[in-house]
């Protein structure tokens, strides 16, 4: 007799603190990096990423990873890992780094922020990294830093306020924080809870992270969410609203095959750590400074209202193939389409003619600056 095979059940996703809050506000749920995440809410894509732009958005990033690492020199001894200048960070500034391997390529990206020391003089680092990459992250500083201690936040949420009215949202929870610094962190508390709160974000507006106990996670959404600027967000208007930012999407924009250098991220490099090395891929990033890459990371603007999604090929105006797109859609802020994508260095120079071949057409386009909205990060 034979039988049909069994395929292995496929394992069920992870939850977030806010999963229930999720269901309840009626978001549709969909796998994403392994966690039953909301894409979008009943209002829609368009209406979130507007709200967004126009007042505060409140994102789920707590399937993110979280974690602190502490020891010894540990800012030295993560550089070893990354390129970015951690050893220079002051204490509560964070610093975005990339992992990468020995040919450059980047393993993941991630934000480094410098703690206050231990009691005992060690350093300490708060770490978080993606979701799709948190176990190979983790498994690779345990293996590459024996030496130090890896704290894994298993009990964390990670709540994002986005948009310019985020400031004034939280100070009505949690004053405070309206002059902290871009790319800074501070602790702070609501009632009894305990906040570390960061100033960054993937929007391109101002906004906050804010780290908190998962068993106080929906309170804190809650009161957040009754405030009449703030309106929950899926994932949905977060690509998009990243995608008109400029930013990367780790296993789209950049991964193992891309370069900070190709990437468009030589900004995160500092000129200590291009000069010293000292970090896998080194020889590449130094020669790719040097002589410049095959290829880079661009901006496209279709003409049109069709987009080009991720895999699109681009030509040059002649047919011949010069790239491709990674990220792509359409930009709610821009009423139109847009895309990322790499193109031969020799392409990439701004307003350069292209064409992106959609359905077999091959539809014009050239080559912008990013980000495609300007950014609205808080200055001062």
């Amino acid at each position: 007799m034979s039988s049909t095979p069994v395929s292995p059940a496929q394992p069920a996703p992870l939850t977030t603190p806010l999963h229930r809050l999720h269901l309840e506000l009626g978001a549709r749920m969909a796998p994403f990096a392994g966690y039953d995440m909301p894409i979008q809410y009943p209002t829609g894509v368009l209406a979130e990423h507007l709200h967004t732009r126009a007042a505060a958005g409140l994102f789920d990033v707590s399937h993110m990873g979280q974690a602190i690492l502490s020891g010894p020199a540990a800012a030295a001894r993560l550089e070893t890992l990354v390129p970015g200048d951690l050893c220079a960070l002051a204490e509560g500034r964070i610093r975005y780094t990339q992992f990468l391997n020995e040919a450059g390529g980047i393993l993941d990206d991630l934000m480094v922020t410098r703690l206050p020391p231990a009691a005992n003089g060690d350093e300490r680092l708060f770490l978080v990294v993606n979701a799709a990459c948190k176990v190979q992250d983790f498994a690779r500083l345990r293996q590459a830093l024996p030496d130090l201690a890896l704290g894994v936040l298993e009990d964390r949420a990670l709540i994002a306020l986005q948009g310019p009215l985020a400031a004034r949202a939280l100070a009505q929870l949690a004053p405070g924080f309206e002059t902290m610094p871009f790319m800074s962190l501070r602790d702070g508390r609501w009632g009894d809870v305990d906040l570390a709160v960061s100033r960054s974000g993937y929007t391109g507006e101002d906004g906050y992270e804010i780290s908190l106990a998962a068993s106080a996670a929906e309170g804190f959404a809650r009161a957040l969410l009754a405030l009449p600027d703030v309106k929950p967000i899926g994932l949905g208007a977060r690509d998009s609203l990243r995608l008109e930012a400029g930013l990367c999407l780790y296993g789209h924009d950049i991964d193992e095959t891309t370069s900070p250098i190709e990437a468009a991220l030589t900004w995160s490099i500092s000129k200590r750590r291009r000069a010293e090395g000292g970090f896998p891929g080194a020889d590449r990033i130094q020669r790719e400074l040097r002589d410049g890459p095959t290829r880079l990371r661009v901006g496209l603007s279709p003409e049109g209202r069709a987009p080009a999604r991720e895999g699109t090929v681009i030509t040059d105006e002649a047919g011949a193939e010069i790239g491709l797109v990674t990220s792509g859609g359409f930009g709610p802020s821009l009423n139109g389409p847009l895309a990322v994508g790499y193109v031969a260095a020799s392409h990439a120079a701004l307003d350069t003619p292209v064409r992106l071949v959609v359905r077999g057409k091959p539809l014009p386009a050239r080559i912008v600056a990013l980000p495609f909205v300007p950014n609205h990060f808080y200055r001062g």
